[in-house]
């Protein structure tokens, strides 16, 4: 047989080869397709955990921090309050003191 009486039939198998290879390839870029999809959604749920964490952190954080100035403005404000009160005591004790100097003289 000669090269070119062989030419057909090589032909025709390397046609099937290219098939094979075709249909080959198209099942490996559906499974890394697949993958990746796979991959995506474990790094989303991945990433809404931590962030979900961190949110939670966040508030807790803020929720300590909001309760510590509350704690320190009341406290303030009690002290103001305490000095207010001293003050108007003050006052009424002048006031009283003047009106008996008043009825003295």
């Amino acid at each position: 047989m000669t090269v070119l009486e062989q030419l057909p039939a090589r032909v025709d198998h390397l046609a099937e080869q290219i098939s094979q290879l075709r249909d080959e390839m198209r099942a490996e870029f559906s499974a890394v397709r697949n993958e990746i999809v796979a991959g995506d959604k474990r790094v989303v749920r991945s990433l809404r955990e931590e962030i979900r964490a961190g949110d939670e952190e966040t508030r807790r954080i803020v929720g300590d921090q909001l309760r510590a100035t509350a704690e320190e403005i009341m406290a303030q404000a009690r002290m103001l309050h305490e000095d207010a009160l001293s003050r108007i005591a003050l006052l009424a004790e002048g006031q009283t003191s003047q009106r008996g100097r008043k009825k003295r003289r």
